[in-house]
């Protein structure tokens, strides 16, 4: 069956409000927020710039960054994804030890001085397991791989002969190298194939690896003592990472089938997600606030729906959770094979386009495409009798959308993640009646592309430096001397 072909989407033009408008509406009203009140419902959700130093402190440009979102006022500004453990991750930021508070307390310090302490901010605690790059046919076959039996066996039934079995291991494997892709893809097992083509990845579902049949028993502590980081540090609360490719949103994801309590059900795949946020909100103050980010579907096969999303949302809420943030996609399980000698990213298959759709598109378009899942997640809900605010994202790109979702009910906070990027004053332009001057995202994900190599993620609606320009400092300059590493200032 042929797919078609995408439709390129115009940005909609927009019937920005005017000041009077703005005062009157929704997303410039205030909302509780748990223990906290936000004092509107326009957020920023969490985007990883790759700023952080090659150990995950806080860098110039980090606090640079932060502070050049917060100057344009949203409610709540969340912190990218942030380790919970202490261990090597490149530039990503990380609170897996008291060492990283300095400069966690620095970038807190800067938001709250730029958006003039109108701004609640939050930090999103990740865990995530091992990938690998894709390796180099040879080397793997010749290093990596291991010859089991069963492997000797197919290779003996689909040569027609029995010697393999008992050939040396250096024998086998240099038989192995000589066969044809497609004859080598009969030989692998699945998972041993995957490690060819795309790069080993760890699973939850891993359980022969003690370290992965633990994780039930080790990430409460972690994550709880991460919080407790994070309350020290200053933030105002936490987003806990249940969404995407990583650790916990495997466990819940439908392809969760330990055998251990952990998997299978909707409560045994609930069950550890469930005790982190429970040892979380026992370790911190009352007064702060434990949200998650999760996904409304995984839109991959066999995968979880927004029906299992909406169960595990109520479930995280009766256990006391103050906000649910609903992504989609984005997931390892369907991510375009990688270059040999880079890993697998999971926003490049059809789950990533449904997390980060551009403008090239099916008839739905990409914009506020899954705010029917945030619907849903609500009304589940508000049916059980709790006011758990729920968040929406995705192709949010101007005030109209945004105060539409939040009058029909959609969800409690609009989050704007790209058009942000683009412009981190939109909000107070439309805010203040001048909506014409915003700089409006394009939605072809340039700043993904970037992410996607680790690169500094800039915009391409902002200003390039062009020869005899003067930046203001050297942290605001890309390390490839050509882009600014944060948006052009504006005076309201």
């Amino acid at each position: 069956m042929s797919r078609s072909l995408p439709i390129v989407h115009a940005v909609p033009d927009e019937a920005w409000p005017t000041q009077a408008q703005a005062a009157e509406s929704l997303l410039f009203s205030p909302r509780v927020l748990g223990p906290r009140t936000s004092l509107r419902r326009t957020w920023v959700p969490a985007m990883v710039p790759w700023r952080a130093t090659e150990e995950g402190f806080v860098s110039p440009a980090v606090i640079d960054w932060y502070a050049r979102f917060a100057s344009g006022k949203p409610g709540v500004l969340v912190l990218e994804a942030t380790g919970i453990r202490d261990v090597a991750s490149g530039p990503l930021l990380r609170i897996g030890h008291d060492r990283y508070l300095d400069g966690l307390r620095q970038v807190v310090d800067a938001v709250r001085q730029a958006s003039e302490g109108q701004t609640l901010v939050l930090i999103q605690l990740i865990d995530f397991l091992a990938i690998k790059r894709r390796p180099d046919r040879e080397k793997y076959l010749r290093r990596f791989l291991e010859i089991t039996s069963e492997l000797r066996e197919k290779l003996s039934a689909l040569l027609g002969d029995p010697r393999w079995t008992r050939a040396s291991e250096s024998q086998v494997r240099e038989r192995l190298i000589a066969l044809d892709d497609s004859v080598l893809s009969r030989v692998l097992d699945p998972r041993a194939l995957e490690s060819l083509t795309h790069g080993h990845r760890e699973r939850v579902t891993d359980t022969h690896l003690e370290h992965i049949r633990t994780l039930p028993q080790v990430l409460p502590t972690l994550f709880a003592e991460a919080a407790l980081r994070a309350e020290k540090a200053g933030f105002d609360g936490v987003e806990l990472h249940y969404a995407h490719a990583y650790t916990m949103a495997s466990f819940l994801s439908a392809t969760n089938q330990r055998d251990d309590g952990y998997g299978g059900t909707l409560e045994g795949r609930a069950r550890l997600p469930r005790e982190v946020v429970r040892a979380v909100c026992e370790r911190v103050s009352p007064s702060f606030v434990v949200g998650c980010r999760l996904l409304g579907d995984e839109s991959i096969e066999g995968g979880s729906t927004c029906e299992d999303a909406a169960f595990f949302a109520l479930q995280l809420a009766h256990d006391g959770l103050h906000f649910v943030s609903v992504s989609k996609g984005g997931k390892f399980d369907d991510a375009a094979q990688p270059k040999v000698g880079h890993a697998a990213y999971p926003y490049t298959g059809p789950s990533g386009h449904e997390c980060m759709p551009t403008v090239r598109s099916d008839a739905r378009g990409p914009f506020g495409r899954n705010l029917a899942l945030a619907r849903e997640i609500r009304e589940r809900i508000r049916s059980a009798g709790l006011d758990t605010p729920v968040v929406a994202a995705g192709g949010i790109h101007g005030f109209a959308i945004a105060e539409r979702a939040l009058r029909d009910g959609d969800c409690d906070f609009a989050a704007s993640a790209r058009q942000t990027l683009a412009d981190p004053d939109w909000f107070e332009k439309a805010r203040l009646g001048r909506g014409a001057e915003v700089r409006r995202c394009k939605f072809t994900n340039y700043c993904e592309a970037l992410d996607q190599h680790h690169k500094e993620v800039t915009c391409q609606r902002w200003d390039r430096i062009r020869p005899g320009d003067l930046p203001e400092s050297p942290s605001r300059i890309a390390r490839d001397g050509r882009r600014r590493l944060i948006a052009p200032e504006w005076q309201p």
